[in-house]
């Protein structure tokens, strides 16, 4: 059994109110605390994209140290992130077996995908951003660097596949305009890999479940802020509502049972 924390746009940097970004952090802190505050150890903690809010080095300073955790953290990039600092401050530019880039692109360009090995499961984070732009696509590059690291290694063992932008609508009209295109490429690539148990993504600001290629595709709340259904009314994102997250639990039998968790403000 593994079981994973899955959290997404925490969005440090993030101006509310003229605070200097001490709201977002604050919201981002008071998650990394309870998680890493909980009595039982957890396998990974996930973070699908959004890290920064402007995607400038200082705050992704800021992000290396707030999710600073006894338990291992997994990030990916999402829109909002820029791919040049996110790897020199994150990632210590020490990524050249486990990020993609094509041939010729220049250091920090390409999009950065990364295997991670649990004990018994894969995990992959992609990078479904594209630069200059808030709506999302997993590239050829990408497709191809997932359909072989789905290939090889451990096969017998399941596998997540986790990215920022949703591949379908989540009938949230904002969002929705701003989703994962492309996913044709992407359904034809999970086709192939039976062991892949769910898709893990972020973006949406809200905690949703439906299903991808027939597969369940787990949508992670926002920390720094809730967009809500056009049935709720009101502005479209609420900024009262509490910081939330999603634990994922993948069992023996590779079903994915996900449980939601909104802390008090």
């Amino acid at each position: 059994m593994l079981t994973i924390a899955h959290l997404s746009d925490i969005h440090l940097g993030q101006v509310h109110r003229r605070d200097g970004g001490k709201r977002a952090r604050r919201r981002a802190e008071q998650v990394m605390a309870y998680l890493n505050a909980l009595p039982g150890p957890l396998d990974a903690v996930l973070v699908t994209g959004d890290l920064a809010d402007q995607g400038l080095p200082e705050e992704y300073e800021q992000v290396a140290k707030v999710l600073t955790s006894r338990h291992p953290v997994l990030i990916c990039p999402g829109n909002h992130d820029s791919r040049a600092p996110y790897r020199e401050v994150l990632l210590g530019e020490a990524s050249a077996e486990t990020s993609a880039e094509a041939p010729g692109e220049g250091p920090g360009e390409g999009p950065i995908n990364r295997m991670h090995r649990l004990p018994g499961a894969d995990v992959l984070m992609l990078d479904s951003s594209i630069p200059g732009q808030h709506d999302g696509l997993l590239d050829e590059q990408t497709l191809d660097w997932l359909d072989e690291q789905l290939t090889t290694g451990r096969t017998e063992l399941p596998a997540l596949v986790a990215f920022h932008h949703p591949p379908v609508e989540l009938h949230l009209p904002y969002v929705d305009e701003i989703r994962q295109f492309g996913e044709e490429g992407l359904a034809r690539v999970l086709g192939r890999h039976p062991r892949v148990a769910a898709l893990l993504c972020g973006h949406s600001h809200t905690s949703a479940a439906t299903t991808f290629a027939g597969l369940p595709l787990l949508v992670a709340p926002g920390v720094v802020s809730t967009v809500t259904l056009p049935c709720e009314g009101g502005r479209g994102i609420a900024f009262d509502h509490p910081p939330m997250l999603a634990f994922h639990v993948l069992g023996d039998d590779r079903r994915v049972t996900t449980h939601y968790r909104a802390l008090p403000l």
